[in-house]
């Protein structure tokens, strides 16, 4: 077994658990779609992978503040495989670096590897695998999909985002998936969030139908503009 291997096994011990949509599936939709994107780009496709893999095995909604600000989870694997100090160091940086908060903050990623991994990372929360683990979590946290007498709040601080409780899946897609498509770094990331974003709105157009609201398709026409 390769050190890569190795991760991506003590990755799957502490995620395999999770059923709020930051699991091992995730990670792996990450790291697959981060080497997708690696092909575009002149990228160390290892240190890509290890930054896929584990970007979320620290994530505060699942661990804690503590554990994701010394990204201790991390650092263990890291350890535990046995790369180099370089390696560990590029590495931990650029998790540092990736997360829809973190860009509410002002930080994003520098190096070209952190760059794809925030993309693809971001990348999963659109299209349908985005709304359907947006739903996924909902579920987990007692929360509905739709409510038609709760609308979203548009202007939420890094703060305000991180302590949000309440709210629906839909409210998500608009206080957060519809943005992501303008926070891509990387060429290849702009094409694949773009064809996500426009299913997302092609998505809430047929469910407002379906749902008899009219006022929330015009809320979404107006949100677009």
């Amino acid at each position: 077994m390769d050190k890569l291997e190795k991760a991506q096994g003590l990755v799957a011990k502490i995620l395999d658990s999770d059923n709020s949509g930051h699991g091992t599936d995730h990670v792996n939709r990450v790291m697959n779609l981060s080497l997708k994107f690696a092909k575009e780009e002149p990228a160390n496709t290892e240190i890509v992978s290890l930054i896929a893999l584990l970007h979320d095995v620290d994530d505060y909604k699942l661990f804690g503040t503590e554990a994701a600000e010394n990204l201790t989870n991390a650092k263990k694997i890291l350890d535990n495989c046995g790369f180099d100090e370089a390696t560990k160091e590029q590495v931990v940086q650029a998790i540092k670096t990736i997360g829809y908060s973190k860009r509410l903050q002002g930080t994003s990623p520098t190096t070209i590897e952190g760059k794809i991994v925030s993309d693809a990372d971001m990348c999963d929360g659109m299209g349908i695998t985005g709304i359907l683990r947006s739903f996924q979590y909902d579920i987990a946290h007692h929360r509905a999909f739709f409510d038609q007498n709760i609308y979203p709040n548009l202007d939420m601080s890094a703060t305000e985002y991180k302590a949000k409780s309440d709210g629906t899946s839909v409210n998500h897609i608009f206080e957060k998936l519809l943005k992501l498509k303008d926070l891509m770094l990387t060429e290849p990331g702009r094409k694949e969030a773009t064809k996500r974003h426009d299913f997302m709105v092609d998505f809430l157009y047929h469910f407002f139908e379906e749902e008899d609201a009219p006022e929330w398709a015009e809320y979404l026409e107006n949100y677009l503009k």
